[in-house]
């Protein structure tokens, strides 16, 4: 197959790719997210169905958007026009551009939320009279429900993403990839040292690593899911936009499972640097999503070295944060540069000023939009639900359905070998087949069929 790749930017090797995908997959869905998920559905169980997904069900989903980006080396949209011209299997990129669309509208104020959260860091707001968890849940509602100040981090934070994304894909995305990815794991780690060191931290530890499977329900295999596809970001065109920048000399499979292994990784260091620190304190692991924003300052106020480790906390956090927006945002830019013929600049420029209308929408819906409920639900919370739980997972059922029956098994033995060149076991390569035209597909519809029950 004729090599694509110099008519584009691509990733300058394997490593960088991987830290590219990495740093699109490690984001708020692992500070974030996943700690107070993890909180609310039974700590290690959760975990333990988490784990399982990842490798059995989200590692094929991701193979099948690297397949589908390096072979086409497209856009999610124009990808299909490339390996299904005239078919109408393009309208898999609508449904995989509409879910970043509404993850970065929201994930964008999150975003200004982690940047207002660092600059208090910075300032020690966290200590003396102000340590008081009344005083700390006051300061965030108080902060998400203002009509103005949200807003202006939300704008904020998404200019810094919109700066990186512009400068290209070596020179912004790849660059910053690889300064920030290794200082992110760096930092997790002083944090899950000093957690873990704590008096009472153990407990913690148990509740991390000791699953009691007797509580398991439908609910908690669905939210681990989700969870697991909002982390990777899969269905969503991320990691098919980002493969497309990955050379046909590179090794697919090293490249996929070193994305799952440092994202899950990274989820695990999250739940060690938070969860034992909660038990150490005596919160309930279930306080949501305000775990990292109300609980941790609180949490931070009583610690030794507490303003310290609340700076590098809501820096990571931060960096975290920015990793994914760039991959979020890049599929946007893609297909506007690709498919419109637009220069970066505008662009990332166009993008700025819609993912800035839909995010004001959903920080204002915090507060003065908060009787504006469709289906009960605010458009903060009903972007998320629909993005992480509707669109992302149709995204994965039918990008796996396109690869496994539409290309076939032999356009997937050339990826995984570059056409022959790498040997694969072929024990593995119909395990993997397998697991994308079987196993995948049927667990996503399954749980589609358990939400709509529940």
């Amino acid at each position: 197959m004729k090599d694509l790749s110099e008519k584009r930017e691509s990733f300058a090797g394997s490593m960088t790719a991987i830290m590219a995908m990495a740093g699109s997959a490690v984001g708020l869905g692992n500070l974030w997210r996943f700690p107070y998920l993890m909180g609310e559905n039974g700590g290690a169980t959760f975990i333990a169905i988490y784990l399982l997904l990842a490798i059995f069900i989200c590692l094929p989903i991701i193979l099948v958007e690297f397949i589908i980006g390096r072979r086409s080396q497209k856009n999610i949209y124009g990808a299909f026009e490339v390996l299904a011209p005239g078919k109408p299997w393009k309208l898999i990129g609508i449904c995989c551009t509409l879910a970043p669309i509404l993850v970065l509208s929201f994930y964008s104020v999150v975003g200004g939320w982690s940047i207002n959260y660092l600059l208090k860091a910075l300032s020690f707001s966290f200590t003396g009279e102000n340590s008081n968890p009344e005083y700390l849940s006051s300061l965030f509602s108080n902060f998400v429900t203002d009509p103005y100040k949200p807003l202006l981090f939300h704008t904020l934070f998404l200019g810094m993403t919109a700066v990186i994304v512009a400068v290209g894909v070596k020179k912004g995305i790849e660059r910053f990839s690889k300064i920030v990815m290794p200082l992110l794991f760096v930092m997790i780690i002083i944090i899950v040292v000093k957690a873990v060191t704590l008096p009472g931290s153990s407990a913690g530890l148990n509740y991390i690593f000791k699953p009691d499977f007797s509580k398991v329900t439908s609910e908690t295999v669905l939210k681990a899911l989700g969870q697991a596809f909002f982390s990777l970001s899969l269905g969503c065109g991320t990691m098919v936009t980002y493969a497309s920048y990955v050379g046909r000399k590179e090794n697919l499979l090293k490249c996929s499972a070193g994305t799952v292994f440092f994202d899950t990784i990274f989820a695990l260091l999250a739940g060690c640097a938070i969860m034992p620190a909660v038990f150490a304190y005596g919160i309930n692991p279930s306080e949501g999503p305000g775990l990292v924003f109300v609980t941790l300052p609180h949490i931070f106020s009583q610690m030794t070295a507490g303003g310290p480790v609340a700076i590098i906390f809501f820096f990571s956090l931060l960096i975290a944060a920015l990793t994914s927006s760039i991959s979020l945002l890049e599929v946007l830019t893609a297909l506007l540069t690709e498919e419109l013929h637009l220069k970066r600049t505008w662009a990332v420029v166009i993008s700025f000023f819609l993912f800035w209308i839909l995010g004001a929408a959903c920080s204002l819906s915090q507060g003065v939009l908060s009787d504006v409920l469709v289906f009960g639900k605010n458009i903060f919370d009903l972007f998320d639900y629909i993005s992480a739980n509707i669109l992302m997972l149709a995204g994965g059922l039918l990008l796996t359905i396109f690869v496994g029956w539409a290309l076939g098994k032999k356009v997937i033995r050339e990826e995984l070998t570059n056409d022959g060149s790498l040997r694969v076991p072929p024990v593995l390569l119909q395990t993997i087949v397998f697991l994308i035209r079987y196993v995948a597909p049927a667990a996503i519809i399954a749980i589609f069929i358990f939400q709509t029950i529940s």
